[in-house]
């Protein structure tokens, strides 16, 4: 079997972890560093070439220098290195991706909202960005750019933003284009309720059956949607569940990243919180759920139903992978955070958590390597296997 390692940036710097799948074991060995700092990574369907979007912007912070750079990764080892320039791009990269044929790199910018796709040389490199005939309907906060599993279409997710005392809703949507040649048309929005109310993040495709599941991170829902040749995804979604164990908290909470297992019988993602209050004079956490939601799929109908909620062991649970055999989960936490605890005040650590996945879907904690973040955030992670 192929081997299969594990990457997780902190800042600038992105580290190689060998994984050890049957003991559930990572082994950091070493790392190499960005422009600035990294905000999303996505491997060539070859799986030579890592391609990093970087920045000195980030969450409420807009910077003013962004990158797609690509990385050699070592067919042995892993190890990254610099493959030829680094190109600028508009501002800071939320999210990219490879096409299906790994010919367009495609980006996508929260704010504003935008969208890039660049031409893949054929030795790998970040070539021209590709000129749009159109203006695109790219929404409001797109948070996930991804071709559909045909090669013909993409998805925009647009998060859209919640209401605050000087501002309305901005609402969310799921736009959908068609692709040729590295060219977006627009297709259509998908947006119940207008999009009020309907905060997408992150979705994910099955890989035998017809559906789309979705996180919508202002809500705290799983959706589901049906693949529609003619829109991409059909209007309305098929199934709609809550991701917390208890949908009732007041906790200020956010559903995160989503992948589908490789066998297509289940679904993972990710609930977050990080909200602060004042406690003995000093800021801790205020609670909330900070786990990982699994659940079954319905094999016929691709009807989710949630059937776990674990304790993830860190602060904000921002991306977390599956090995390709389906027997592990890696989970990053992006940051420490001090805790009430029975004696006073701890701190919760940055960490990678391991998990093994049962048979049934159920993850088991196996151990968590806590991460010193410093003042940067561990903000990607994810696994890719050596060809």
């Amino acid at each position: 079997m192929s081997k299969t390692v594990f990457y997780a940036s902190i800042g600038s710097e992105l580290a190689l972890y060998d994984l050890d799948v049957a003991a559930a074991r990572l082994s950091r060995r070493n790392s190499v560093r960005l422009p600035a700092n990294i905000q999303y990574a996505w491997p060539h369907p070859s799986r030579r070439i890592l391609y990093v979007a970087s920045s000195n912007g980030g969450p409420g912070i807009a910077g003013d220098a962004h990158y797609a750079s690509a990385l050699l990764i070592d067919e042995a080892t892993g190890a990254l290195q610099p493959h030829k320039r680094t190109v600028m791009l508009p501002s800071r990269p939320i999210h990219a991706s490879v096409d299906a044929k790994g010919k367009y790199l495609l980006t996508a910018f929260n704010n504003p909202s935008h969208v890039t796709v660049h031409r893949l040389e054929a030795d790998g490199s970040v070539g021209v960005p590709i000129v749009q005939p159109q203006r695109l309907d790219t929404g409001i906060y797109a948070h996930q750019i991804l071709v559909m599993p045909s090669n013909r279409a993409v998805t925009l997710v647009t998060r859209g933003n919640n209401a605050t005392p000087d501002k309305p809703e901005d609402p969310g949507a799921i736009k959908t284009f068609t692709y040729h040649d590295g060219v977006l048309t627009n297709l259509a929005s998908i947006a119940p309720g207008n999009g009020l109310g309907f905060g997408p993040r992150h979705l994910d495709f099955h890989p035998k059956g017809p559906w789309a599941f979705v996180s919508i991170e202002r809500q705290n829902k799983l959706y589901v949607y049906r693949l529609e040749p003619e829109i991409g995804l059909a209007p309305a979604p098929m199934f709609i569940k809550d991701t917390l164990s208890n949908p009732a908290t007041p906790a200020r909470q956010g559903a995160g990243p989503i992948h589908v297992h490789p066998n297509g019988k289940f679904v993972y993602l990710t609930n977050r919180a990080s909200a602060v209050t004042d406690y003995g004079g000093k800021r801790v956490f205020a609670g909330g759920e900070n786990s990982i939601a699994v659940f079954a799929i319905e094999q016929q109908t691709g009807e989710p139903e949630l059937i776990q909620n674990i304790d993830g062991r860190g602060i904000q649970l921002r991306t977390f992978a599956i090995d390709p055999s389906g027997r592990v989960l890696v989970a990053a936490s992006i940051m420490p955070l001090p805790v009430r605890e029975a004696n006073g005040i701890g701190t919760l650590t940055a960490g990678l958590t391991i998990f093994r996945i049962s048979d049934d879907g159920k993850l088991e904690f196996v151990r968590k390597y806590d991460v010193d973040t410093g003042n940067a955030q561990q903000f990607w992670s994810g696994m890719v296997t050596l060809p």
